[in-house]
């Protein structure tokens, strides 16, 4: 393991130590707050991280109306997507930054009312061209707000019991997001517009901001180191890349080099970014939030977990409307007991399983599950039903996720000083968006082979096509079983024995 810095305390470590704070800040901050201050402060949090997750799947079920309506082709209909993908997954490490930089508080204010604006913007195109562009805008000020609100939750709970109940509610809604985003979009698109699938998070946003100046301790960091410009230059092409390279290959083969251009450009710039971070005097990365063992272990099942969900999330609404004909209200209502096991395993893993037993044994099974639901849906044909075939397996892998996810979570951003809060929890979100790009494009490039070979010597007859797409569907589970089940090995492998020692009371409460 890398040596750490002074001010950096470690998961694990039998002792941690102090972090380096100034004594003004540390008076100021040491002063006791009320518990429900603190959990008003997480109902704030939890709001905007509700409108960031959701945003990438309402808009999903959206897509078909909205192409409808303003005229734009399906070779175009992608960058709907991927305009968000793009701007969020490259932008998160500076946005990280700049919370650590200029102060949590106010980026989390910036990037809930840019990202309501932007919203407003996208929701009131006339053309795709609009559209296109306020959802890039959304990608970027979700890239501010996301980091700063996981900053703000890793400072303000620093108690163990309390910060165990914190994060298993954040990573419920990490976890959960999804399915409630097909849900909601299911509802808003059929009963009202898919103007509406963007609209809404107007109303998440109106609440997190007043909820933020009311609840959210002002303040500024008491030094401000500069802004590593060239590791910003750097790792924002790299990451530019490799999510615009793994995008295309939706679209485009594994050949093209738009697709292989990319992903390489992408990964050397990201080598050159970490061998620059070792050279810099203000790295925008420092090393020590990615080195320590059980912090490395958790942003790695992050982009595993990231990957892996799309099997599920993705395939399986295609199945359920394309196959089982369900409407979109009735796909997202099919979600809904997943989402319930995910959070109750969220809040078993966090208030009891991770403080008696660490995550070594948690996530490693966590996966496991997760494997086996996703082989346990490659059953389902067009004779299955829900109740029998469909949410047994749903219910695996969501009590599954919901012991990775909140551990996960926990670990990468617990321990880490105060001054890395932030790019430890943009890192946190890079990973997620990183894997899930990955996910996105392997299992859709896996999924459309299979069913291109399931049809080659086939008629395209009605039957034959319905058959190619189950082939697909399945595909797409079986590699999404292995995403998880490689997962489960290398957590085992990955994670130290023993339960994780918090840092000192008080340690990072500072830098709102």
């Amino acid at each position: 393991m890398a040596a750490k810095s002074p001010a950096d305390t470690s998961v694990g470590d039998p002792l941690p130590r102090q972090s380096k704070v100034p004594p003004d800040t540390a008076r100021e901050t040491d002063k006791p707050e009320r518990a429900n201050h603190r959990w008003f402060v997480l109902t704030v949090i939890a709001l905007a991280q509700l409108m960031v997750v959701l945003d990438a799947t309402v808009v999903n079920i959206a897509l078909p109306s909205a192409q409808q309506a303003l005229g734009f082709n399906d070779n175009n209909r992608q960058w709907i997507v991927t305009s968000y993908a793009l701007a969020f997954g490259s932008l998160l490490l500076l946005g990280g930054r700049l919370a650590d930089l200029i102060g949590r508080r106010i980026v989390f204010l910036i990037g809930v009312v840019g990202f309501a604006g932007a919203s407003a913007l996208a929701g009131a195109a006339q053309n795709f061209e609009v559209l296109v562009t306020g959802r890039a805008l959304q990608g970027v000020f979700g890239a501010m707000l996301a980091p700063a609100a996981l900053a703000l939750l890793n400072t303000t709970f620093t108690g163990a019991k309390e910060r165990a109940k914190a994060f298993g509610i954040y990573g419920a809604i990490g976890g959960a997001g999804g399915g409630v985003g097909l849900l909601l979009g299911g509802l808003l698109t059929e009963h009202l517009s898919w103007r509406w699938t963007l609209y809404v998070n107007l109303f998440f946003a109106v609440f997190a901001f007043i909820g933020g100046v009311i609840f959210l301790r002002k303040g500024a960091p008491a030094e401000r180191p500069k802004l590593d410009l060239p590791g910003t230059v750097l790792v924002t092409a790299g990451l530019f890349g490799l999510v615009y390279g793994f995008s295309n290959a939706e679209t485009h083969d594994w050949s093209s080099p738009e697709t292989w251009g990319f992903l390489l450009a992408g990964a050397v710039l990201l080598a050159a970014f970490t061998w620059w971070q070792t050279r810099s005097k203000h790295p925008l990365l420092p090393l020590r939030v990615l080195l320590d063992r059980d912090r490395g272990a958790s942003f790695t099942m992050l982009a595993i977990s990231g990957a892996g969900m799309f099997g599920v999330f993705l395939f399986l609404t295609y199945y359920l409307q394309s196959s089982l004909h369900y409407t979109p209200v009735k796909t997202g209502l099919a979600f809904l007991p997943m989402i319930g096991i995910l959070m109750v395993a969220a809040t078993l893993v966090t208030n009891t399983l991770l403080p008696k037993y660490g995550p070594r044994p948690i996530v490693p099974l966590g996966m496991a599950l997760a494997a086996v639901g996703m082989a346990w849906l490659t059953g389902l044909d067009m004779s299955s039903t829900y109740a029998a075939h469909v949410l047994p397996p749903l219910l695996v892998i969501g009590f599954g996720l919901g012991l990775v996810m909140p551990t996960a979570m926990s670990v990468s951003t617990s321990g880490v000083s105060a001054e890395d809060a932030g790019v430890a929890s943009a890192t946190v979100n890079t990973m997620q968006q990183v894997g899930g790009s990955i996910g996105t494009a392997l299992l859709s490039t896996l999924a459309a082979s299979a069913a291109t070979n399931y049809l080659s010597d086939r008629k395209p007859s009605p039957a034959a096509l319905a058959q190619a797409q189950l082939e697909s569907y399945s595909t797409a589970y079986w590699w999404s079983a292995g995403i998880f089940a490689v997962g489960a090995v290398l957590a085992l492998v990955m994670y130290r024995g023993g339960r994780p020692q918090p840092a000192p009371e008080g340690v990072q409460a500072v830098h709102m």
